[in-house]
Order: structure tokens, then sequence, then C-alpha cells
């Protein structure tokens, strides 16, 4: 499973370094590096909706107060 997030300017103003990270720490936390690659890109031309996150294929927009929600809701029921 591939996790893609943006970080051109305006997801970065609306926190995707904060989002990388945690990212980070539940992927470690989880202990699943050898089922999930985390990786940036610049603008994916949804800046107007939060920071653009690509699961696989499919599209999100997250804030970093919604990231941990997120993980456990797409990214964990995925991998288990």
């Amino acid at each position: 499973m591939k996790i893609t997030i943006c970080i051109g300017s305006s997801c970065h103003l609306k926190g995707s370094r904060q989002i990388v990270e945690e990212m980070q720490y539940l992927i470690a936390e989880h202990k699943l590096q050898d089922q999930v690659e985390l990786g940036g890109t610049f603008c994916m031309g949804n800046c107007k909706n939060g920071v653009c996150v690509k699961l696989d294929e499919q599209e999100f927009s997250l804030s970093p107060a919604t990231t941990k929600d997120f993980f456990e809701r797409e990214v964990l029921t995925r991998v288990k």
C-alpha cells in the first residue's frame, strides 16, 4: 500500500509536515514499515480541500487533527 502526501506550499501551510510525522509514527507504532510505503509529492491539484493525501489511487483531504482517525479507518482496515 502506498500513501502519498502533498508537500506543496498550500498543503504545507495547512499542516502536511505534521501529517507526515504522524503517519511515520503510526506506521512504526503498528510495525507496518514492510506493508506501507510513505511518499511525498508536490501539488496534486486539489489545494482548496486541505492537505491532499492519496492512498493507493484514492484521494482524501486531511488535517493534522484527522490523521489518526484516517489511519485507523482507512489504513489499518486494509492491511489487517
